[in-house]
């Protein structure tokens, strides 16, 4: 009575597979004509029972399918389709649980294998002191300079840390403005550190120089920076620290106010340009089994149906960018992607530094229309909270509008 007709599609697909193999063994007809309908008069009041009401949860269209398909099965006992639940059945759940097991034997080798990488004669090496050019936490720079020397080396990895850091200053007020504000974001789980660099491109000075935020979303400026004075020209560093109470997209805008010297007029303000605050940042991927999908799909309240429609030829690779770009992880086995048929569907799941979590079932087709090769379909999120679900699916969005011009450079590169 609490509506899990999923069990009861189960019990009518164990119930169609006993009457079949009674049907080949039993020699008696009227035998075997008894059991089945009583197999088939087992799976109508399942159904009757799922649309009467009485449960707490309704049947959902796929345990019906299942179960008229049953129906059709027992009724007709066409030859194809008694060779699909005796015999594909059985290569499919042998497959799936083949995959089941070899993932759990590699989560197992990962949590098990444990690998000293660093031993207790090894040198230490200071990544404050020096540049990440000049150490490795892993290797040995004398066996890397030689193994690069004799060509047998990769090329080495130019990533800098300030480059990193550039990539997260956001610009908040133009160069012809009195004052010229530049913010470095910086997530810390919990929290958001502003800090905000101001430079005076006036010749006066500026006195009672405030920087008034405000927030909109699950966001909490935590105190209000203090006024400072700034001498012509001169430049300061303010920091300001935002407190993230749950994972949906939020903005911090505000303005700046200051006071001339000389009194020309009462108060001056220039204000500041939205800083957006990514949801990306909370979000990590996770895993779970398929009974505990479908148990939070019926029990999350609120769903976002987002479209799809890109200019993109190859289900996969569109299904692997979405990943990549929601940090979702992929449910779905990768024996039931395989192929080429034109149709994709798939489950993602993830969860966010807060404890939230977000599911996602993606429906895709392949189709070609006059502006070439098109995949459409729908992403159906479903999250606890309005605002998780509203902001994964404005990620997909932004996402899928991406997506063609992303492709579209890759291919030209590979060419």
């Amino acid at each position: 009575m609490n509506g899990d007709f999923f069990l009861g599609a189960a019990v009518a697909s164990i119930l169609t597979k006993l009457a079949l193999r009674y049907s080949e063994n039993a020699a008696n007809q009227s035998r075997r004509n008894a059991f089945t309908a009583e197999a088939m008069f087992v799976i109508v009041s399942i159904i009757h029972l799922g649309k009467s009401g009485l449960p707490k949860r309704p049947m959902t269209d796929d345990d019906l399918d299942r179960m008229q398909l049953c129906l059709k099965v027992l009724s007709e006992k066409a030859p194809a389709l008694i060779h699909v639940f005796e015999e594909d059945c059985r290569r499919s759940l042998a497959a799936l649980l083949a995959v089941k097991q070899k993932e759990e034997k590699e989560i197992e080798k990962k949590t098990k294998k444990f690998v000293a990488t660093i031993q207790a004669d090894d040198p230490l090496l200071f990544p404050h002191l020096s540049g990440r050019s000049d150490f490795s936490n892993s290797e040995d720079m004398f066996e890397t300079s030689l193994s690069q020397a004799v060509g047998h080396g990769g090329k080495k990895d130019t990533y800098d840390l300030a480059s990193s850091k550039l990539n997260k200053v956001a610009q908040l007020t133009g160069f012809s403005d009195p004052i010229y504000a530049e913010a470095y974001v910086h997530v810390n789980q919990f929290d958001i550190l502003l800090d905000l660099l101001m430079v005076n491109q006036t010749d006066d000075v500026l006195q009672n120089v405030t920087l008034e935020l405000a927030t909109l979303g699950d966001l909490k400026l935590v105190e209000k920076p203090s006024p400072i004075t700034m001498a012509p020209h001169d430049f300061a560093n303010i920091k300001a620290s935002v407190k993230v109470a749950s994972t949906e997209n939020g903005v911090i805008f505000g303005n700046i106010v200051y006071d001339l010297k000389s009194g020309v007029s009462d108060r001056n303000c220039v204000y500041l340009s939205n800083i957006q605050v990514d949801i990306m940042d909370y979000i990590i991927p996770a895993s779970c089994t398929d009974l505990e999908f479908r148990q939070m799909w019926a029990e999350f309240e609120w769903e976002n149906k987002v479209a799809v429609n890109a200019s993109v030829n190859d289900l996969r690779a569109f299904l692997n960018y979405l990943v990549k770009s929601t940090n979702m992880k992929c449910l779905t086995p990768d024996k039931a992607l395989s192929g080429d048929c034109g149709f994709l569907a798939a489950n993602l799941y993830a969860k966010s530094i807060f404890g939230e979590e977000a599911l996602a079932n993606v429906s895709l087709e392949r189709t070609t229309d006059s502006h070439g090769p098109t995949i459409t379909g729908h992403v159906r999120i479903r999250a606890k909270s309005q605002g998780l679900a509203l902001s994964m699916g404005e990620k997909i969005t932004s996402a899928q509008k991406n997506a063609g011009k992303e492709f579209a450079a890759k291919a030209r590169a590979e060419e």
